[in-house]
């Protein structure tokens, strides 16, 4: 094998260790994909009245502090464990923290002015949110490699199609299953993945 060659192998080489090791940082934070799902459960029970009492009375309040609620809480605890994390960071995982992190923003940008002003339309907005959530991962799906993640963008852009195409209730259910699907079970799986995975390293350090 040439110089070149060798020097070509061990540059896909170095690749594809950055891009697992992205994945595996990735099931390290699935925590906050579930934690964001169960947000969404909350804020639509909300704004839908299905909470009761004088708070949750406020019906135009509940995507804005739900959204803003939650990312404080994951800030905190995400800070947390940045403090006691050990891994360095590469271009991959600032690649996936970039795409979150824009995701994210657009996301309050978009549901904190609907909220407080009433005037947005569920199903258009519904529709909005839902292909901002399959944008983010499909960009981390392709980026990581990972089928399962690209699997939740398409089933986050299926459902912004049948907000827009169907009715009231129909766009609801959409929105409900992909929540179910990409955010509580991918979260779910992805947890299950680190938890394999700290067991194969105890395993190995032992």
């Amino acid at each position: 094998m040439s110089a070149e060659n060798l020097e070509l192998t061990e540059r896909l080489e170095l690749i594809e260790t950055m891009i697992a090791e992205g994945r595996r940082s990735t099931t390290r934070w699935a925590w906050t994909i579930v934690l964001w799902g169960v947000a969404f459960y909350v804020a639509i029970a909300w704004s839908s009245g299905f909470l009761g009492g004088p708070i949750w009375g406020q019906h135009y309040m509940a995507w804005p502090v739900t959204m803003v609620g939650t990312w404080l809480l994951s800030w905190d605890l995400a800070t947390r464990m940045r403090q006691s994390a050990k891994s360095p960071m590469t271009t991959v995982k600032r690649a996936i923290i970039s795409i979150w992190t824009a995701m994210g923003i657009s996301m309050f940008a978009l549901l904190v002015p609907l909220g407080l002003s009433g005037r947005a339309d569920q199903q258009v907005c519904v529709a909005v949110v839902v292909t901002l959530l399959g944008t983010a991962n499909a960009a981390s799906g392709f980026l990581l490699k990972w089928k399962a993640q690209i699997a939740c963008a398409v089933v986050w852009w299926i459902a912004g199609s049948a907000s827009l195409f169907g009715s009231v209730t129909q766009s609801s259910i959409a929105f409900l299953a992909a929540i179910f699907f990409c955010q509580i079970v991918f979260g779910i799986y992805a947890m299950i993945l680190e938890s394999r995975e700290q067991r194969r390293q105890g395993a190995a350090n032992v």
